[in-house]
């Protein structure tokens, strides 16, 4: 059975996509919870216009996402934490602390997930951070984290 999306489905496709299913599929799973119509020729009219609306509303999302990392490409953010003696950090830096300093000093709003941070930062000194404010986008910030005084 062809159906229309109306909402994004993994494995499947995403809002406004004609895919090709199984009825029991269909009628049983997609219908009943609305994330897919029958694929009839108004709704794949109706389609055609959620593709484009899904293709501008990305287009904007990758448009953001490249101005963000534009302005945090090669930036140097200062994190101060309790330290040690021998440089320890009493706690971490980690990807929701990093995000808030970004903030704070660029002024750029950054979700931590967008922070590619193996492991949160332990020790006093530089490090390159990777962000990926989109799939396709990626951007390094040079963070410096220094010993509170």
């Amino acid at each position: 059975m062809k159906v229309v999306l109306r909402d994004e489905v993994p494995s499947l496709g995403r809002r406004g996509d004609i895919c090709e299913v199984a009825d029991g599929y269909a009628q049983n799973y997609l219908i009943p919870k609305g994330l897919a119509i029958r694929a009839t020729r108004g709704s794949e009219r109706e389609a055609d216009a959620m593709r484009r609306r899904r293709e501008i509303a990305d287009a904007a999302v990758l448009s953001e996402a490249q101005e963000m990392a534009e302005r945090l490409a090669g930036c140097n953010i200062r994190v101060v934490a309790r330290a040690g003696e021998a440089g320890r950090l009493y706690g971490s830096v980690n990807a929701a602390n990093l995000a808030a300093a970004i903030a704070e000093q660029e002024r750029v709003v950054l979700d931590p997930e967008m922070l590619e941070i193996p492991e949160p930062i332990k020790e006093v000194g530089s490090y390159v951070v990777p962000v990926k404010p989109h799939p396709e986008v990626a951007a390094e910030v040079n963070v410096e984290v220094i010993a509170e005084e």
